[in-house]
């Protein structure tokens, strides 16, 4: 009879091993360290203040983190902002290469019809689908923004023409005219392809 007992009492003590008491079970994540006196007991306004400097350390952590994330974000959009603005850059620059080889087929086709009782003379319908050929050719141009430069009786402008030579006049309201236009100029958007070559009146007072 008092072996059953005692195998009880082990059975118990060994079982009560293995239980953990809920009120001594703490997260470590939300461990606090206390402060305490001299006399071992917990000092309330030291463990105030300790955990009133560890906030203050995790507000500057934080606003330092997203301080950091905030200047990564738009370091990157100015990254990704240029590289768009390379890749438009690269794109008009071929574009204004391709285009400017086909000027000298415009060119080809200016001479052919400058010289107009030559041309009237060429067979009508062989004319005609030249002519439907040059159209098509502007059209496309028109189309990617290339426009041409270089128009007789307009102000010589450095920025759009080429002056090949000076063509003296007594007419004063001419000074500076664009007399003849050799080659036409053109332009894609706002900056010039080529410049027009052209003749320019020079004032020249008569003398008598």
């Amino acid at each position: 009879m008092s072996e059953e007992p005692a195998r009880n009492a082990s059975h118990n003590d060994a079982g009560g091993e293995n239980k953990k008491d809920p009120e001594n079970t703490l997260d470590n994540s939300e461990v606090v360290e206390m402060e305490f006196n001299e006399d071992g007991e917990e000092d309330l306004k030291k463990t105030l203040k300790k955990l009133r400097a560890d906030l203050k350390e995790a507000k500057a952590q934080k606003e330092e983190y997203l301080t950091g994330w905030q200047k990564e974000r738009a370091e990157f959009a100015n990254y990704k902002k240029g590289e768009d603005d390379r890749k438009a850059m690269f794109s008009e620059s071929v574009r204004e290469r391709i285009l400017a080889r086909f000027l000298t087929v415009i060119d080809s086709f200016n001479m052919a019809f400058a010289n107009k009782e030559a041309w009237e003379k060429v067979d009508a319908n062989w004319r005609q689908g030249v002519e439907y050929i040059y159209g098509q050719m502007n059209t496309i141009f028109e189309e990617y923004g290339v426009k041409p430069v270089g128009i007789v009786g307009e102000t010589f402008d450095p920025n759009i023409h080429q002056p090949i030579e000076m063509v003296s006049t007594d007419q004063k309201e001419q000074d500076h005219k664009v007399s003849v236009v050799i080659q036409k100029g053109y332009k894609l958007g706002g900056r010039v392809m080529r410049p027009a070559r052209v003749n320019v009146y020079e004032y020249k007072e008569r003398v008598e």
